[in-house]
């Protein structure tokens, strides 16, 4: 028979095994909850596992119970955020996103000239639906264009209705006696506006004054205004300095004030000159004087070197200088050679075509390590390009 003392020893045993195999808390999975959480768990107790608002579980076993031996199966589910729908195409405009998971947001924004007519944003819900509708991308546009005082539409096509969209323009022109302050073209902006506005303003210009020797012509008008015009003369033997049309400016001032200047009576009697790069008997071609401006070239003689060179002179307002080299001939000196038919020293076309390098920029066209030696000297430029004449005559 035994003994219910060790009867009741051995039930307790066996309750303190069982109750020492007890299941730790389960593992945390990601985006999931357990009902219920606890720290411990019993030998057949239950737990279910389930997803949070906005994923879905995959794969693996929702529903456990602790197990004798006190350790949890291993659990394979996943819970996954939910997918929504492809948005959509945005016409006139772009969609922005990184992915269509939930709680992900995507943009929308409008090409230039629209805007946007609805949302800029929508969330993927829980349900995976998204938040709001795709939006709409309108187009922008300005009302018809304010008219500023004194003037008038040039050029003005509205693109829908009375309206014009985006980048669309209108050009103004003032009326008569106006000038106008500004851009005569306005823009339709982004902003459903139009960019500043020109302004048109009355110009008065004086009356001409005449010039010295000469006269001017203008409307028999009591005034004077913005592009009106005035023409200038001179008398004879005298030239004109400037323009012959001048215009009156929207500065209320004309646009040129041209002068009459005197020609040049020769003090030479006889001579050969270079004009124009021909050879002319100066008392010729300028019987009646040279005018005001014009540029002829004398002979003159280096009587050590036996050969002529050339010095310029120019009619400026009525007076010239003869070179002081210039020597007149003389007919009844037949014997001697005139400086124009002596033959030309070398040193002084050299000189000639080294000027005209120099004038026309020409030393830029050398061998540049040349150039990038002389440094830009304009001492130097005259040396290289004497060295470069004298290359050229000689070859």
């Amino acid at each position: 028979m035994i003994s219910p003392a060790l009867v009741f020893f051995s039930s307790l045993l066996c309750h303190v095994v069982i109750a020492g195999r007890t299941c730790p808390k389960p593992d945390d999975l990601p985006f999931a909850v357990v009902v219920p959480l606890k720290s411990f768990y019993d030998p057949g107790e239950q737990i279910t596992y389930s997803c949070q608002p906005g994923y879905v579980s995959r794969g693996g076993m929702r529903r456990f119970t602790c197990p004798l031996t006190g350790m949890w199966p291993i659990n394979t589910l996943k819970c996954l955020p939910r997918v929504c729908p492809f948005a959509g195409i945005l016409e006139n405009g772009a969609v922005r996103y990184t992915t269509f998971e939930y709680p992900n947001m995507i943009s929308f924004a409008c090409n230039p000239g629209f805007y946007l007519n609805g949302t800029d944003s929508a969330r993927c819900t829980e349900e995976g639906r998204w938040s709001h509708e795709i939006p709409v991308c309108a187009p922008i546009t300005c009302p018809p264009p304010i008219v500023p005082k004194f003037a008038k539409l040039r050029d003005y096509k509205p693109s829908v209705g009375n309206h014009s969209l985006y980048r669309d323009t209108a050009v103004f022109q003032c009326l008569p006696h106006h000038a106008m302050f500004g851009n005569d073209t306005i823009t339709c902006t982004t902003h459903g506006n139009w960019t500043v506005l020109p302004e048109c303003r009355e110009v008065k210009c004086p009356f001409p004054s005449r010039p010295d020797n000469g006269f001017v012509k203008y409307p028999a008008n009591p005034q004077l205004y913005y592009k009106d015009k005035a023409n200038y003369g001179c008398h004879d033997t005298f030239v004109l300095d400037g323009p012959e049309e001048v215009e009156c400016g929207k500065y209320g001032n004309w646009s040129a004030q041209p002068s009459c200047k005197a020609s040049c009576k020769l003090s030479v009697k006889k001579a050969t000159v270079l004009f124009q790069g021909e050879k002319v008997k100066l008392q010729e071609r300028f019987k009646n004087g040279m005018l005001h401006g014009e540029k002829v070239s004398f002979f003159c003689k280096n009587k050590e070197k036996k050969c002529s060179y050339t010095e310029d002179a120019q009619c400026v307002d009525g007076t010239i200088e003869i070179p002081k080299c210039f020597k007149e001939h003389s007919s009844l000196a037949f014997w001697k050679t005139d400086a124009s038919d002596v033959k030309p020293c070398e040193s002084d076309s050299k000189r000639k075509y080294m000027r005209q390098i120099v004038a026309s920029n020409e030393f830029w066209l050398l061998d540049e390590s040349l150039l990038q030696r002389v440094g830009g000297n304009l001492l130097d430029i005259y040396s290289f390009a004497s060295v470069k004449a004298t290359e050229k005559f000689h070859t």
